[in-house]
């Protein structure tokens, strides 16, 4: 699979700081996928809003299992290759909540400045 294939029909990067919030609460909806289908599923909930390479999501995988917050099995996905599938841990279920009061917190706050007057 290459980048271009990847997120070709994608119009913005990942904002910054929300990549591991995405991933986690993908994991957290959806259960267990492999990479790529975390990746296609975050494509399909922006609506083709986002571009998300390989690049970035593969290494955000990769950190999010090094903090305990996901947990990977190797398996056969749906076309019959050996992939990594990654799973939510419940020590991730609990930064998943953390980020989404983060993330609210943070818009919350833009939102005051975008609304307040002179």
């Amino acid at each position: 699979m290459s980048n271009a294939k990847f997120g070709s029909r994608l119009k913005q990067d990942v904002p910054r700081g929300t990549l591991d919030l995405l991933i986690l609460r993908t994991l957290g909806t959806m259960g267990v996928l492999h990479g790529y289908a975390i990746a296609r599923r975050i494509e399909q909930v922006a609506g083709g809003e986002l571009r998300l390479s390989q690049g970035s999501i593969y290494p955000a995988l990769v950190r999010l299992q090094q903090q305990g917050w996901i947990r990977t099995e190797w398996g056969t996905s749906e076309t019959n290759r050996t992939v990594k599938f990654y799973e939510l841990t419940k020590l991730g279920m609990k930064q998943l909540d953390i980020e989404i009061a983060g993330w609210q917190k943070s818009t919350a706050l833009v939102a005051r400045f975008l609304k307040a007057g002179p």
